[in-house]
């Protein structure tokens, strides 16, 4: 919920509503992650390093979750600051964001491998964990904009401040009940994260290429993702629904979150009975681009206007991420087992580190080509106290159709190509690792 809430509409409420320009706000975005670059690493070591009678990974889980909630409740309860004062006050407070987030979120996912070996374990675990992250993502996503307008009487920077509110409650929440009844594992201790610095961790990380080949896929989907998740709300309020635009967006939202979440509990284990999982893979990439290319052809003849036929094509597309972020997920953990039997190190950390960087990139560089876009086609912002929606131009309107649609179709299809070719941890490549690991790790006993 909360980095669905940061990714899908940081930019919405500081160009739209606060009316900041799109192409800085994206900037400030870009920079944001690049920062990370250094800052998810260092997270990495310090979690590797970390020994308390509160385990390796609950202390930064728990702190990190306060602190991101309360730079959550800041960045979209922004001062009434003019000009200058809004430029310094985003960047500054962004970044806070970003660094918090990478202390509850590397530790979090680094769990997954360590918990078990047993490669079907880690795929059952990836599966309950992407699908409450998935859940997660649909409320934020089906339920923001008309809690903004419900919240906020109409004001919708006052609804912001107020959804940011109860997101950041029910995150430390959260957060701390898991905290509470999650129990580490002994073998958390032994071999695995034995890396001592920054330098070695990288080169782990270069050493392992499909941790590479996967990061790159990821972020080449996220990509994808994230240009969606920040346009949709344009397309809907400037082109297809007009005055009833939030309860269309909402409509569309709650048939993707549906969709989403059924792809990964339903979906998902019924085609892992007939398939292997890199064959569910490139399926979910091909499906998703032809929810694409059905969505362009839509708006470009009108059909959008067709709340049904705009929901049809959307489910393609929301079905087959949803099965591709539980695939990304257990594809990163095979690669530990991987980067071990070839290096010699169990590198949890630094490869779930990674993830988290690439994702803020992805977003990042994303919402950047977004904000980018939206000034290049002349999208003009609405009034926030008024409550009225600008006319835009059949120009604007066109363009902001192509954004939408053509520059995912691309980053999907470079993904499929990138996976295609360099991907080689197929499920029995995957076993036949696993059981090697646990055959040396019987003789180091």
């Amino acid at each position: 919920m909360v980095y669905a809430l940061s990714s899908s509409y940081v930019m919405y409420y500081y160009q739209d509503i606060l009316g900041m320009s799109a192409a800085y706000v994206g900037l400030i975005l870009l920079i944001a992650r690049i920062f990370d670059a250094a800052n998810d690493p260092f997270m990495g070591v310090v979690v590797a390093k970390t020994h308390s009678k509160w385990g390796r990974f609950r202390p930064w889980i728990w702190s990190g979750s306060v602190l991101n909630a309360f730079v959550l409740y800041a960045l979209f309860a922004a001062p009434d600051f003019q000009g200058t004062g809004l430029l310094v006050y985003f960047p500054v407070i962004y970044i806070l964001w970003g660094v918090t987030y990478t202390m509850m979120d590397i530790p979090f996912w680094s769990m997954i491998p360590a918990v078990t070996d047993n490669s079907k374990d880690r795929e059952h675990l990836s599966v309950v964990g992407r699908t409450c992250a998935g859940l997660g993502n649909a409320l934020i996503t089906v339920f923001t904009v008309m809690l903004v307008a419900k919240l906020g009487s109409g004001v919708e920077r006052t609804g912001f401040k107020w959804v940011a509110l109860i997101v950041a409650v029910l995150f430390v929440i959260f957060e701390t009940v898991m905290c509470l009844i999650i129990k580490e594992q002994p073998v958390l201790k032994q071999e695995g994260m034995k890396t001592t610095s920054v330098r070695e961790m990288f080169r782990a990380l270069f050493k392992n290429d499909q941790a590479m080949v996967t990061v790159l896929t990821i972020v080449l989907i996220d990509c994808a993702l994230y240009i969606t998740s920040n346009l949709i709300i344009y397309f809907f309020k400037y082109d297809v629904s007009g005055a009833s635009w939030q309860g269309n967006y909402t409509l569309f939202t709650m048939v993707g979150g549906v969709a989403q979440i059924l792809g990964m509990m339903l979906l998902y284990p019924l085609l892992r009975k007939k398939m292997g999982n890199t064959d569910i893979f490139r399926l979910c990439l091909i499906l998703s681009m032809i929810g694409y290319v059905l969505i362009l052809t839509s708006s470009f003849t009108g059909l959008a206007h067709n709340m049904l036929v705009l929901c049809l094509c959307g489910i393609l597309v929301f079905t087959a991420n949803g099965m591709l972020t539980v695939l990304t997920t257990v594809f990163l953990s095979n690669t530990v087992d991987y980067g071990e039997m070839k290096t010699g190190h169990r590198d949890e950390s630094v490869i779930f580190s990674m993830q988290t960087f690439v994702v803020k990139l992805a977003s990042g560089f994303a919402v950047f080509l977004s904000g980018v876009g939206l000034d290049m086609i002349g999208l003009v912002g609405s009034s926030d106290t008024t409550g009225e929606i600008v006319a835009q131009s059949a120009s604007t309107l066109t363009g902001l159709r192509l954004l939408m649609t053509i520059l995912p179709i691309l980053g999907l299809l470079a993904a499929l190509i990138v996976f295609r070719r360099k991907f080689i941890l197929t499920d029995e490549k995957a076993d036949e690792i696993s059981a090697q690991l646990r055959a040396r790790h019987a003789e180091g006993k």
